[in-house]
């Protein structure tokens, strides 16, 4: 994978006349070619320690585990809060089946995470600070690789996702782990990446689906912003790719083809399967997920099936 075009070529050793040559060949640039990638779910140094409190199955090499034997309906214990909280640092996205969580409980279990945030392009359900998404016979806009409201200063430390009504068939999330995405960068991109800024802007993720006049009364409290387009994590310290498709409109200071060009190149990665966790809900189930080192997808298959989610937000930080 590179930014330059790869011509390659093969001279046969074998006598004149006894193999043929290997004719000259072309690979396009920026693609996705295959071959080993480094899949690692830890930062370097991290420990890996047992989990004492409750189960954890993997779901993947890098990216999403099933949670056992914590009742997010109930308080969380110190421990138990100490141990998820390691383990959604490790996987990324926890995965609790079968909770029916009422709105109360699932702010009452974000908050361990932090302070929450509501985002006013979104519509709300009962509770201000919980956001519904109910999906029948209107499509959903989800269906494209995006992490949270990288438009705000302060993008979301995570969000909990809780899917109240489920279609017969369809309607899988995918989540990706941006670090992964970063190390298997070539080491030409990577050096080319380093300090570089990228801006984003809710408008064109949201315009998508939102009448233009909506969204000129929102232009004020959202200008673009500016983030480092390789992200470190604020606690395990790995190097993420912070940028997606629906906020991220240019990198600082290139000209616009080579900006387009990178971005493009980045926005693919998380296409790649190695990286990806896919879940297939049911409904009661609740999905976790570090907003600052993940991109999510939304599968939009299910059409005129009823979905019905609520999802909670909790507020982050600065990325550097």
């Amino acid at each position: 994978m590179s930014l330059t075009a790869s011509t390659g070529s093969a001279r046969s050793t074998a006598p004149t006349g006894s193999v043929p040559a290997l004719r000259a060949f072309r690979l396009p640039p920026d693609g996705l070619y295959e071959g080993p990638r480094e899949l690692r779910r830890r930062a370097p140094g991290q420990p890996d320690l047992p989990y004492s409190l409750f189960d954890v199955v993997p779901l993947g090499p890098v990216i999403g585990a099933e949670i056992g034997g914590v009742d997010l309906t109930r308080p969380l214990g110190p421990g138990v809060r100490a141990e998820l909280d390691r383990a959604l640092l490790e996987w990324k996205v926890l995965f609790f089946r079968g909770q029916h969580p009422s709105s109360a409980e699932l702010r009452a279990f974000a908050r361990n995470w932090g302070e929450l945030e509501t985002n006013p392009l979104l519509a709300a359900g009962d509770d201000p600070e919980v956001a519904r998404f109910d999906r029948s016979s209107t499509p959903g806009f989800e269906n494209v690789w995006h992490t949270d409201v990288t438009f705000r200063e302060l993008p979301a430390l995570g969000a909990v996702l809780h899917l109240r009504e489920v279609p017969p068939y369809g309607g899988d999330t995918m989540w990706a782990d941006m670090a992964a995405a970063y190390d298997n960068l070539p080491t030409e991109v990577k050096a080319r990446l380093e300090g570089a800024r990228a801006v984003h802007d809710f408008v064109p993720g949201f315009a998508r689906f939102t009448p233009g006049e909506r969204l000129v009364a929102f232009q004020d409290r959202f200008p673009p912003v500016e983030h480092p387009v390789v992200r470190t994590h604020p606690v395990t310290g790995r190097r993420m790719l912070f940028v997606n498709t629906s906020f991220t409109t240019r990198i600082v200071g290139w000209a616009g083809e080579e900006s387009d060009r990178m971005l493009r190149l980045l926005f693919q990665q998380a296409h790649v399967p190695e990286y990806q966790v896919r879940f297939h809900w049911r409904a009661g189930d609740v999905a976790f997920w570090d907003n600052r080192a993940t991109q999510h997808y939304a599968v939009n298959d299910y059409t005129p099936h009823r979905r019905v989610a609520e999802r909670v937000a909790i507020a982050g930080d600065r990325p550097h």
